[in-house]
């Protein structure tokens, strides 16, 4: 059930009323029964997983609780809590992965192959709602949280539908308070908030993502060999608006919807190709992974707390794992490990220059040429996020370094991206200026009465070929 399908809008507008109509604890019910119904649209299946993840971190985080501080079995059963669900996203998401690396590395030494004869499904969200949960057990193990007293409330917790698939991922001392609690109504400011996000997020899904899902199709289908280095360059944009519009857009839905429920879901996004370092991409983008990985990997791993050389080494493993985290895929192993370097050679940088780096980022200047050369780091590794192999991300890398000549293609892709992207590029450019998300609700009417128009014509008239599935679903 899709955010841009007509079944998901008739099945919100149902939970919407029911939940209006019912008390805290009737909607608490009800919404978990539309998460659990919701989720089943994909693969009633799966639900057993949801359900045996919910279990073992109730439980867990209910009796490390009850244990004094320094008690050993406080570890045993936050131990088991990751052990049991880092397990079954193991099996599911990697096993097939490591089954046909170990085949590869058995043929190479001339032994027979396992060659299991099956393939576990990827269930939707596995890797969101594991992440949520683990935290959850985590934080009550720090004394961050309080556990759960009832369990219906923190199934609610853990599989809240408008993030259940695709995020964001929440904390529970910012999502587990709302469901435990009364809830305030959507009254006239959460409409207009809750409508914004929406109709941004159908539009950067629907008229942006989807139209740009055709046009990536092109360079990334051909030999790297006979592709010009400009329609590399061009598909390698196309390809950067359309993972942004797709995964923006959703959480901009999912945000939107969940206000309109009563909910405030974490910032996801934050116009994250305005950053002017790596550092400030990943504040920006893909917010509620980002400091997961922060909270949960890299300052358990000891931060930036013991040194130069392992705060650089912490810095690696944390966005390898954040890659990994991904897919199972060498290619999003090399993504993650890029962005790693590019984190620690930051650091360096700014260790070394200090004031006069502070100076060069105040000047228009260095703030327009730091925004180009971030832009285009974060476009390059796209490809490798992109690319089915790794050999085909290393292909299209050296076919930019070929002769560089205008096609076909490229006047195509470089129009539409100019006419899709560059009217929502201004308005990020003035909710950048504005300081929030947000800033258009409190904008004198005709702006948003304009903006609104915008969105709704280029739904109506500029509807992609076919829908395209949601990129993140995939994780």
């Amino acid at each position: 059930m899709w955010f841009n399908s007509f079944a998901f809008w008739i099945f919100f507008a149902l939970v919407a009323l029911g939940c209006r109509l019912a008390g805290h604890r009737v909607q608490n019910r009800l919404l978990l029964a539309a998460s659990y119904f919701f989720y089943g649209c994909w693969d009633w299946r799966f639900l057993s997983l949801i359900l045996i993840t919910t279990a073992v971190d109730f439980t867990a985080a209910r009796r490390l609780s009850a244990l004094p501080d320094g008690d050993p079995g406080r570890k045993r059963w936050v131990a088991a809590s990751m052990t049991i669900n880092l397990g079954i996203l193991g099996l599911f998401k990697y096993f097939g992965f490591f089954v046909n690396e170990l085949d590869r590395l058995l043929a190479a030494v001339g032994l027979p192959e396992l060659n299991p004869g099956f393939r576990l499904l990827l269930p939707a969200g596995i890797s969101f709602y594991t992440f949520q949960a683990l935290s959850y057990t985590i934080d009550v193990y720090r004394g961050r949280t309080r556990p759960a007293k009832s369990f219906w409330d923190f199934a609610l917790f853990i599989s809240f539908f408008p993030q259940l698939v695709a995020g964001p991922i929440e904390r529970s001392d910012h999502l587990l308070p709302q469901v435990v609690n009364p809830r305030p109504r959507c009254d006239a400011r959460r409409f207009r908030e809750g409508l914004f996000l929406v109709f941004s997020g159908l539009f950067l899904k629907v008229v942006l993502a989807d139209n740009m899902a055709w046009l990536v199709t092109v360079p990334f289908a051909e030999p790297p060999a006979q592709l010009a280095p400009v329609e590399v360059l061009l598909g390698v944009y196309a390809f950067a608006f359309q993972i942004y519009g797709d995964f923006a857009g959703y959480s901009a839905i999912a945000i939107g919807v969940a206000k309109w429920l009563g909910f405030d879901l974490m910032e996801n996004f934050r116009r994250p190709y305005f950053a002017l370092n790596p550092q400030e991409f990943w504040r920006r983008w893909h917010i509620s992974l980002s400091t997961w990985l922060r909270d949960y990997l890299y300052i358990s791993l000891g931060g930036n707390r013991q040194g130069k050389w392992l705060t650089a080494r912490n810095l690696m493993l944390t966005m390898v794992l954040g890659g990994l985290w991904h897919g199972a895929a060498w290619t999003f192993v090399i993504w993650g490990a890029i962005h790693g370097g590019w984190l620690v050679a930051h650091r360096v940088w700014v260790e070394r220059r200090g004031e006069a780096w502070s100076r060069w980022l105040a000047s228009p200047a260095g703030r327009v040429v730091c925004w180009l050369v971030t832009f285009h780091l974060v476009c390059l590794t796209w490809l490798f996020f992109r690319a089915g192999t790794l050999d085909q991300a290393l292909g299209m890398l050296a076919a930019l370094g070929g002769e560089w000549r205008w096609t076909d293609y490229a006047a195509t892709c470089a129009t539409l991206i100019a006419f899709f992207a560059g009217p929502w590029l201004l308005l990020d450019a003035w909710l950048e200026k504005k300081g929030g998300t947000l800033a258009l609700t409190g904008a004198a009417w005709p702006w948003r009465f304009a903006v609104y128009l915008y969105i709704v014509a280029m739904l109506l008239f500029f509807p992609p070929p076919m829908p395209v599935e949601f990129i993140y679903f995939q994780f």
